[in-house]
């Protein structure tokens, strides 16, 4: 959460608060699979108490994108990365999705599990760098990097492949598979990987003084920063 207006009240719950009421059983359920999928068991509620429309802000955890997606134009379903996950309206249930194959579950950077968000409202997802959505007619195909994949409606059949070639595998600087999608459906694709910015961040080039200048500290100490 960013921030929020007057009359907003935050209220933390087990679960993920799908369901109208529900018993110990069915809250322990939805904080199972919350937990499974790599979040808390708790989640934060906000409720307007108050007349009129009152707004909250949520922030995006890394630079990227904010993606809402109504569930009732996906046919009550879409497929996500387990930590592209944002927040949505009540009623919408996070649960598990578990990858059919096992190559995929090995070798599609995810692991076996992935969320599903199933409901009739809103949920809004977080995706790195530019988000590019592609519609996919029956049939078609597309190949990207399995880092890349956001999410994704429930009918696209989601696989993982070699790269073909031991040499491009191994120098060619993009991993040793890739994704398979397989429309009909709709996928949201990231150019920027929170593995890629971590790398990138902690690198010896990043971490170097001076970067961008040939002086380096020295070049500092001349422009009275040292």
């Amino acid at each position: 959460m960013m921030m929020m207006e007057d009359y907003i009240e935050m209220e933390t719950i087990f679960g993920d608060g799908s369901g109208p009421s529900g018993g110990l059983f069915g809250k322990l359920m939805g904080a199972g699979k919350r937990l499974v999928t790599g979040e808390s068991m708790f989640m934060t509620v906000f409720t307007n108490t108050g007349h009129g429309k009152r707004h909250v802000s949520f922030a995006a955890p890394y630079p990227g994108k904010i993606i809402p997606v109504d569930l009732t134009e996906y046919q009550g379903k879409v497929v996500c990365q387990k930590d592209a996950f944002l927040c949505a309206a009540k009623g919408v249930s996070i649960g598990i999705e578990f990858t059919k194959k096992i190559g995929t579950g090995f070798f599609g950077g995810e692991g076996f599990i992935m969320q599903k968000l199933e409901g009739d409202g809103l949920a809004f997802m977080h995706a790195g760098g530019t988000v590019y959505k592609r519609e996919l007619k029956p049939g078609e195909k597309l190949r990207i990097d399995t880092g890349c994949l956001v999410a994704m409606t429930k009918d696209v059949n989601y696989d993982v492949e070699f790269v073909g070639k031991v040499k491009t595998a191994l120098f060619g600087g993009e991993g040793l598979f890739f994704a398979t999608l397989e429309g009909p459906g709709t996928v949201w694709i990231q150019s920027l990987t929170l593995s890629r910015l971590s790398a990138r961040l902690t690198s010896p080039a990043a971490q170097g003084s001076g970067e961008g200048s040939v002086l380096g500290g020295l070049g500092r100490l001349l422009d009275g920063k040292e």
